[in-house]
């Protein structure tokens, strides 16, 4: 197969599908390469390190495009990027569907069959190609929360950790999974005083083990996020539902009881956000305010850290890049019952359940057994 990897385009976002490793492993297994020139440059990888792999450099992502069968990207592609893709291409990039229907239909027109890195699910319901960036996204989430609670970044002037005579600061993460998990560890391990919100007493158990009794858990419901969230000087959002938009648990009403120059980051904005004020925003222009607390809500933050980011990312996601280049999505997706969840669209067709109902879009399932 003809794989291409085009260079990222979206905002400071400086990741890249393919690193060299998974370049000549590809290449060993008998496929084409093809690399945008400087796609990995970001990150510090040379053009030179990709031709030793066995890769063919392009100049420009039209070239890409039209070199490749199968797209290898990281994040949801831009108008200009869906404008180049035909029915014969395999997509295989973050898609983050359903706070998106202007993406889905455009998707949709192109005739390409397009497989979403972040609804691959096993049978247990974990996420394993989402699982890197979440732990990257919560971690940050922390780092950068503790940033502009500084004065100088227009908050209220709070340590996390504190000093021994002065509190150490509130956080409220609401969420358990593998986000709101790594942004607890950051925050703790600051000396924060911390919350976590989940609507599973099972996983509210496994936190307050994990954490040897010293976070406080909470059952998810109106008025326990509301005490939480008005009470905190940082408050993190890390609500995921797969392949759906997060539920708005944090309303208005609770950020303009907030303390002014308090921070509120919502990891799951590229899903919708789970905090009703909050709207995507860039790495250039990061924050915004209402009612005088500070949202921090880039859709790509593991984008900040791209190195780290690439090569956990690749880690987990050269394995279907394979299978897809052996056997093609319709025999992978007929084999793997993980790897038919990630397909979204199916040249054309629409064929995530719950993103076509969240959107109010023509459904069309996919029977994976047809291509047996």
């Amino acid at each position: 197969m003809k794989i291409a990897v085009p260079k990222e385009i979206k905002n400071n976002e400086n990741r890249v599908g393919l690193i060299p490793s998974g370049v000549r492993q590809l290449v060993q297994d008998g496929h084409e390469l093809f690399i945008q020139k400087t796609a990995g440059h970001g990150i510090g990888i040379d053009d030179e390190e990709y031709i030793a792999a066995g890769a063919t450099m392009v100049d420009t992502m039209e070239d890409a495009f039209a070199a490749g069968e199968m797209i290898i990207k990281v994040k949801e592609p831009q108008p200009v990027e869906i404008a180049l893709l035909r029915p014969h291409h395999i997509l295989y990039t973050y898609l983050h569907l359903a706070a998106d229907k202007e993406l889905t239909e455009g998707l949709m027109k192109s005739g390409a069959t397009c497989v979403a890195y972040e609804t691959i699910q096993n049978p247990d319901g974990s996420l394993p190609l989402l699982v890197p960036m979440s732990e990257v996204a919560g971690r940050m989430a922390t780092q950068v929360g503790a940033t502009f609670l500084q004065n100088d970044k227009g908050g209220k002037g709070v340590l996390l950790g504190g000093v021994p005579g002065v509190r150490r600061a509130r956080v409220t993460v609401i969420g358990c999974g593998i986000a709101g998990t790594n942004a607890t560890k950051m925050a703790m391990g600051l000396g924060a005083d911390v919350t976590c919100i989940d609507l599973s007493t099972k996983r509210l158990a496994e936190m307050d083990d994990l954490f040897d009794n010293r976070i406080t858990t909470l059952y998810s419901n109106t008025q326990n996020i509301e005490e939480a969230v008005i009470a905190s000087d940082l408050v993190i959002g890390a609500v995921l539902v797969p392949g759906a938009k997060a539920p708005k648990l944090v309303t208005r009403a609770m950020i303009s009881k907030m303390e002014k120059g308090s921070v509120v980051v919502d990891i799951a904005v590229d899903q919708g956000g789970c905090i009703e004020t909050c709207t995507p925003t860039t790495h250039q222009n990061p924050t915004f305010e209402v009612d005088g607390v500070i949202h921090y809500c880039v859709a790509n933050m593991p984008g900040a850290v791209a190195r780290t980011s690439t090569y956990a990312l690749t880690n987990v996601t050269l394995k279907y890049a394979r299978m897809i280049a052996a056997i093609g999505v319709e025999k992978a997706a007929a084999r793997d019952a993980a790897f038919a969840l990630g397909v979204n669209i199916m040249k054309g067709g629409l064929c995530y359940e719950q993103v076509a109902l969240d959107l109010d879009l023509p459904y069309t399932p996919l029977d994976p057994q047809k291509y047996l």
